[in-house]
């Protein structure tokens, strides 16, 4: 018994959609676990902030130290039981640039304040998730521009509880957007 050709480029075909999809799959699962610390250290951190307003600045620079040693750990976690490798130096310098980009203009030549910080910084973030999902997929896609999107409805309608809405929207969004991510 011998195949023919066509039914050997169906079957490399088969293959390769079904190695496309553990890829995902694989890049989703790590995703995921980003997401749901961040969503989880960003919800603290609107909280925290909406509690002790005079501490913000020093709560957000806590919550972001938290946040880069939990991810590195994640990716070593998973580069150490996988294999994958999740980060390299160009990951690494292009945060770095995007972090000092966001810092540049928040606060070296806006001055916001602290509600338009707060919508900055949170749009800001959610532009990479939008744009990534062109190419990594449609749940990127929707995360960012769902979290993009209820950000400006509570900028503008949710009076003093934003950082409360903001605890809400974009913490419990990325930690809703992480086990959403899961299933997929």
């Amino acid at each position: 018994m011998s195949i023919e050709s066509r039914e050997a480029t169906e079957a490399l075909a088969d293959i390769q959609r079904i190695a496309d999809r553990v890829r995902q799959s694989r890049f989703y699962n790590f995703a995921s676990l980003i997401l749901i610390l961040w969503g989880a250290l960003v919800f603290a951190g609107y909280v925290l902030a909406y509690m002790l307003p005079r501490h913000a600045g020093m709560i957000w620079i806590a919550i972001d130290l938290l946040g880069v040693i939990g991810s590195v750990a994640i990716s070593l976690l998973i580069h150490e039981k996988s294999g994958v490798r999740t980060f390299d130096g160009r990951a690494v310098a292009a945060m770095a640039c995007f972090f000092a980009f966001g810092l540049f203009w928040s606060v070296g030549m806006a001055h916001f304040g602290p509600r338009e910080m707060n919508a900055f910084w949170t749009t800001f973030f959610m532009l990479p998730y939008t744009m990534a999902g062109l190419w990594l997929g449609w749940a990127f896609v929707a995360i960012g521009l769902g979290i993009t999107a209820l950000t400006l409805i509570g900028y503008y309608w949710s009076g003093p509880y934003f950082e409360l809405w903001m605890a809400v929207i974009n913490g419990g969004g990325l930690m809703l957007g992480g086990l959403w991510m899961r299933r997929s």
